[in-house]
């Protein structure tokens, strides 16, 4: 039977830490029930003391019942004074939280320099504070800051320090490499001789200063300790907490400990993904596990050889974690990279080779030209079914349109004038918007709502303009790339031309008549002119 390892989920407080991430009580709320479903053991929503956002968030969240422990975090109680005068553990103790976690120092430095009391109050004060904590009915945890600088300076106290929250009570007892500068050899090394020298459980809380967060985490684990601490995608201070996101799976799948069961750790990339959404921070594409690059394919001999066997190139199913393979097409791009994205999509192209190295070579040219399909995944499928889907049929025809920018006053005004056809029947719409491309995307929107309404869940996420040959400065061709999304799916499109309007208009173009592909009805089949797609039959 493997051994169980106790998660400790830290996003909502420790995360919350870092620059750009700033949670309302209802994101926090959100989070924490998605945090619930993975199967983390506690949820660290905060310092119920420190602000009304967290105050909202545990009188929120106390009355769900989770699955999880929802814990409170404070500190130590204040030097020369004691527990029951101390305003935030009386705040921490009313939050209705099932544990509290304390933070103390261990840094015999520390309680010098940032304390200014002596060694023998700050011990007093973890013994007390803890005592009176677990007092109150709440499970505590201490958290022993800065503890490895603190072992390694002075020994002899940063153990003293953990015996007295043993000897308070402490159900666990936490070393964190706070300043994130230990080495794994030294994590494993140290968390050895504690968990040979301190009767009770141990847990580790590192953080990421020196690349090495997940790398220590994971030594602590083999070293002896049972309790990780760490954040969704790695959020926190300076450079981030221990990333749950690798540490789990790794854990898991590769080092035979329990830690969440098989099915919540297929739900790791949606936690992921919606956390990083609420949070509204993007996450890197080549993220271990998560990201959406983490099991994509790029060059023709991986393709081929995934093609035969995944485990030629991909060290787990990518399925056990939620994400899935992806087979990316560029210049770089084989055959079997267009076979692969065909069986993907559906289409039957095995007696089509003649019609496959057209495609690739028409790929090749427009990447030549500036086009980028890996991050344009919609752009790409619209092509290949242009080529291969004999069956598609295309939702409308863009006649003409006509972008008109006045500046009155301090303001400036842009109107899209636009004339469409859908199923025979001509459409003309006019539409203002916040600058041109805006102002085309309202203007198409408001032509195609009365024929598609599901268009009104479609909305654009992302727009990026890269320009492509900086010598040309202002007459430099551009590339445009779009993401959308109707809060199910999300897709991404790219135009390119030395006219960023005409660049943005193909983006655009194709991330409509993608987003329609399921909404065209039988009787629509007017021929569509304009977008990247068309750039195939030239």
């Amino acid at each position: 039977m493997s051994t169980p390892i106790c998660i400790f989920d830290t996003t909502l407080r420790d995360g919350t830490q870092g620059e750009g991430i700033s949670l309302t009580a209802e994101d926090k709320v959100k989070i924490a029930l998605k945090l619930d479903a993975l199967g983390v053991h506690y949820i660290e929503g905060g310092n119920p003391g420190s602000n009304s956002k967290d105050i909202e968030f545990f009188r929120r969240v106390r009355e769900m019942k989770l699955q999880a422990k929802l814990t409170a975090f404070g500190s130590t109680r204040r030097k020369n004074s004691t527990c029951e005068q101390d305003i935030n553990l009386k705040h921490l103790t009313e939050s209705g939280a099932q544990a509290a976690t304390l933070v103390g120092k261990s840094w015999d430095f520390h309680v010098h320099t940032a304390l200014q009391t002596t060694l023998e109050e700050n011990l007093a004060m973890i013994y007390e504070s803890l005592a009176f904590v677990k007092n109150s009915g709440m499970e505590a945890l201490f958290d022993a800051e800065h503890f490895f600088d603190g072992y390694k300076a002075n020994p002899e106290y940063a153990l003293a320090a953990l015996k007295k929250a043993k000897d308070a009570g402490a159900a666990w007892i936490v070393l964190c490499d706070t300043n994130g500068g230990t080495l794994p050899g030294e994590i494993s090394e140290i968390v050895s001789r504690v968990v040979t020298t301190i009767d009770a459980p141990i847990g580790i809380h590192t953080h990421n200063d020196s690349e090495l967060a997940v790398a220590n985490t994971l030594a602590a684990i083999t070293a002896g300790a049972r309790h990780i601490q760490g954040t969704i995608n790695g959020y926190g201070e300076r450079c981030g907490n221990a990333n749950l996101c690798s540490i789990l799976p790794t854990l898991q799948l590769k080092m035979g400990y329990s830690c969440v069961s098989n099915e919540q750790l297929k739900m790791l990339t949606n936690v992921a993904r919606y956390v990083s959404e609420i949070a509204n921070v993007s996450m890197p594409v080549n993220q271990p596990y998560v990201g959406n690059a983490a099991f994509a394919h790029k060059g023709g001999i991986h393709v081929s050889a995934i093609m035969k066997d995944s485990k030629t190139y991909e060290h787990i199913e990518p399925q056990l974690v939620g994400n899935k393979q992806r087979v990316l097409v560029s210049e770089l791009a084989g055959q079997s990279n267009i076979l692969s994205k065909a069986q993907e999509m559906g289409l039957d192209i095995n007696q089509e080779g003649m019609k496959s190295r057209d495609v690739i070579d028409r790929i090749k040219e427009l990447e030549h030209q500036g086009y980028q399909f890996e991050g344009a995944d919609a752009s790409l499928e619209l092509l290949l079914r242009d080529a291969f889907d004999g069956t598609m049929q295309q939702a409308f025809t863009v006649d003409s349109f006509k972008i008109m920018v006045e500046k009155t006053g301090g303001s400036m005004v842009t109107e899209a004038i636009m004339k469409i056809t859908v199923a025979g029947e001509q459409v003309y719409t006019v539409a203002e918007g916040n600058g041109p491309v805006n102002a085309l995307d309202n203007a198409l929107r408001k032509a195609l709502i009365h024929f598609y309404p599901g268009i009104r869940d479609i909305h654009l996420t992302d727009y990026k303009v890269r320009v492509l040959d900086e010598k040309d400065t202002t007459a430099a061709k551009v590339r445009v790339l779009i993401e959308s999304t109707d809060f199910k799916d999300t897709w991404s499109t790219v135009g390119v031309s030395s006219n960023v309007i005409e660049a943005s208009w193909e983006a655009l173009v194709d991330s409509i008549r993608y987003a329609l592909l399921g909404m065209v009805k039988d009787e629509f089949e007017p021929e569509f002119t304009g977008g990247m797609h068309g750039l195939i039959n030239h």
